[in-house]
Parts: structure tokens; sequence; C-alpha cells
């Protein structure tokens, strides 16, 4: 459950509450997708950030990850990470709040479109990143590097059907993930069978979080 960028400006406090009570069901295994869109902005940027900050500490309270969405907000939604993960921190110092165990994920970086530095910054705090089928396109210089280079245990495949499929006539189906696979493959120069073992393995981590076996 979450309020996606583009509806932020739609959540009023009765939405709010809503979602409080949503967060806390267990049935709800995370937060997301939430993030920030400067690419559309269909919300105000300044209200993007404030959903987006509600809805960590949200996470964070209820124990539970976050699924990020982040498109033309690279630099904003790393700093906003790590000040979530930060803030964590230090309430764990200050016995305010549970301290974050870094054997669990905090979360997955959807649909991943930024570069080497980015992910490697935020791995470093817990996060997975996800790769679609753009990188598999020579332009998407920023996740190719990062794919490249990110370890084994920071990585996820995903298709985010219906959009961004093999073309504008073609139906984007999990088979997707294959042709996911197999690029970040060739970038590792490894096996689409080692990757697929990997990320297997990795979303079977975020799923024991809320201990659902995967």
């Amino acid at each position: 459950m979450g309020v996606h960028p583009h509806h932020a400006a739609e959540a009023d406090e009765v939405a709010w509450s809503r979602l409080e009570a949503l967060a806390a069901d267990p049935r709800v295994r995370a937060v997301g997708e939430i993030g920030l869109d400067f690419y559309r902005n269909l919300s105000p940027p300044d209200v993007q950030r404030d959903a987006f900050a509600r809805q960590l500490h949200l996470a964070r309270r209820v124990g539970k990850p976050v699924l990020v969405h982040d498109r033309d907000a690279h630099e904003a939604v790393t700093g906003a990470l790590l000040t979530w993960t930060e803030d964590a921190a230090a309430g764990a110092r200050d016995g305010t709040l549970t301290p974050p165990d870094r054997a669990r994920t905090e979360g997955v970086l959807h649909c991943f479109s930024g570069d080497a530095e980015m992910a490697s910054t935020l791995t470093a705090r817990g996060f997975l990143v996800s790769f679609a089928l753009p990188v598999s396109f020579r332009s998407a210089v920023g996740p190719r590097l990062a794919a490249a280079e990110l370890p084994e245990d920071a990585v996820l495949v995903e298709t985010d059907a219906p959009w961004l499929g093999p073309a504008a006539d073609r139906r984007n189906e999990p088979t997707t993930t294959l042709r996911v696979a197999a690029e970040l493959a060739r970038l590792r120069g490894t096996s689409a069978q080692t990757i697929a073992g990997a990320t297997n393995a990795n979303l079977g981590r975020l799923l024991e979080r809320n201990g659902i076996r995967a």
C-alpha cells in the first residue's frame, strides 16, 4: 500500500488515516510504490517530497520495507533515503527506535534509472536495485554501469508491466524478466541461470523480512 507520487496531491487526512490502518495490517508486506517523479510532476514537487517522507516514516513505524519510485529525481530520492536511514540509526542510539537490522533489506529501488554511484550508496544502506528491460538499451548508461558493478546480493529483475515492454505493439509479460536476466548476465560476464538464482535469493530475503517463504 502507498500513495504514488503522481497522486500525492490527492491524499487528504482521511486518506492518510486509512493508509496508517492498512500499513499495520499483517497482510500488507511493504509500503509502496512511493517516491518522487519530477518528469511528469503530476503532483507539485514539494507535495511529493512531503508524501514520500511521511510514508518512509510510516514504513519505519510498522517495520516494513519500501518500494521506491524514482524518475528524474535521483538526487532528491537518494537524499531522502539517506536521511531516513540515518534518522533510524540516530533513533536507535537514543533508544527511540529499534536499531535497523542490516541483515534485512530496507526496500527496493524499483525500475532503477540512476547511476552506479547512487546504486552503490543505497545498497550500502540496505536497498535492493531492481532492473527492468531498459537496462538493455545502450542509452541507459547509468543503469548499465550499475548492473555491471553491483554485488550479486543486491540485484532484482522485474517487468513493470504493462509499461516498459519490448515494443509498443508487444505485450509486457513475466517472460520479459528472462530478457532482463540475460542482459544482466551479459553485462556481468556470467550466466542467466546465475542471475536467476541470485535474484530469487534476494527476493526471498525481502519476503522473509515479513515471515513469507519465497
